[in-house]
């Protein structure tokens, strides 16, 4: 014969129990919010930013000197293939920053010295983070090199390979 006894199965806590845990959780959250945003709003303010006095009288002096300061000169964008592999093209926007006012034609001529290097990059010299460090700093020396160390600073503003 067979065994038709049947098994009850196992009860879990009753509706109002889980209800009553549901509101209790729904407390808990709404409490630890308020408290966390009212400490928040207590905390320390941030300091305020130096009067604008101290700007002006840094402005005037440089001026007295006759230091014009950084100059930022935008290069023509550049579009030239890679030496290896041949089929892949680069497109490069760069701004100079040079220490003061650069003298007339020398923008261009590092602006033909960076173009005729990227001629000679490959694309595994690129790849990943490092690889555009690397590019980048290589770009930096090469500028500097070519303004007689006028250019303080090369900022890529658009680096694209197809």
């Amino acid at each position: 014969m067979a065994n038709t006894e049947q098994i009850a199965p196992p009860k879990g806590p009753s509706l109002i129990i889980q209800i009553a845990m549901l509101l209790a959780m729904t407390g808990a959250a709404l409490g630890v919010g308020w408290f966390a945003g009212t400490y928040l709003k207590n905390s320390e303010k941030p300091t305020q930013p130096a009067k604008e006095s101290h700007e002006k009288k840094a402005t005037h002096e440089a001026k007295k000197e006759g230091d014009t300061g950084p100059a930022l000169v935008d290069l023509a964008p550049m579009t030239t293939n890679l030496a290896a592999p041949a089929e892949i093209w680069a497109r490069v926007q760069l701004s100079l920053v040079f220490d003061g006012q650069p003298p007339p034609g020398m923008a261009e001529d590092v602006h033909q010295d960076l173009l005729a290097f990227l001629r000679t990059v490959k694309m595994h010299q690129v790849e990943g983070a490092s690889g555009y460090q690397h590019l980048r700093a290589d770009l930096q020396e090469r500028a500097a090199i070519r303004s007689g160390g006028k250019v303080k600073e090369v900022l890529v503003r658009t680096l694209l390979f197809e």
